[in-house]
């Protein structure tokens, strides 16, 4: 909103700085959603290379995400805990398209054997498709997290066209799903 210089008073200064703030507080909260989200997407990209890659994987075993998870709560990294870290890995091979939206920022963080991938991702069908930068700008990771739990592929994606859609927050999407709208 732009306000002209002789028609300023303060009740004009007091709504025009309520309106930036707000527009530009919910831009932040949108970014730190985003960030949050490629965050714990490729957390789960490098559990996956790892199991698949690393050096030292059968020392570790089925106890990998244990050892990890007491290994960043000792460093201090928030929100790892085991049953977290196979949420991330769970979300990375539900959404492996994520990759492609991964600004060029963070390229340098996607683990190498998924930045050279030409591999094409499994979608259901092409009317179905969404584009990953457009689940990525209206879903936020507590979202993906209701989303990844279903195991039905078209079901997953009518939820996320219809949160989209409809603007549904976690709570909505959460009772929509217990209802079993897609059913």
């Amino acid at each position: 909103m732009v306000v002209e210089r002789n028609k300023m008073d303060f009740n004009a200064l007091v709504s025009t700085i309520r309106q930036v703030h707000k527009h530009l507080a919910a831009r932040a909260s949108r970014a730190v959603n985003i960030s949050l989200t490629f965050r714990n997407w490729l957390i789960g990209a490098y559990i996956a290379e790892f199991e698949l890659n690393g050096e030292d994987r059968a020392k570790y075993g089925d106890n990998l995400l244990q050892d990890l998870a007491n290994h960043l709560k000792e460093l201090k990294v928030s929100n790892s805990n085991r049953r977290q870290l196979y949420d991330y890995l769970k979300f990375y091979r539900t959404y492996p398209q994520i990759r492609r939206t991964v600004s060029a920022q963070l390229q340098s963080y996607v683990p190498e054997y998924i930045a050279k991938s030409k591999k094409k991702m499994p979608t259901v069908s092409a009317q179905l498709l969404i584009p990953s930068e457009q689940l990525i700008d209206n879903l936020s990771y507590s979202k993906f997290k209701l989303l990844v739990d279903l195991d039905d592929e078209t079901k997953r994606t009518f939820y996320e066209i219809e949160c989209m859609r409809g603007n549904w927050s976690v709570r909505e999407l959460n009772r929509q799903i217990g209802s079993l709208y897609f059913e």
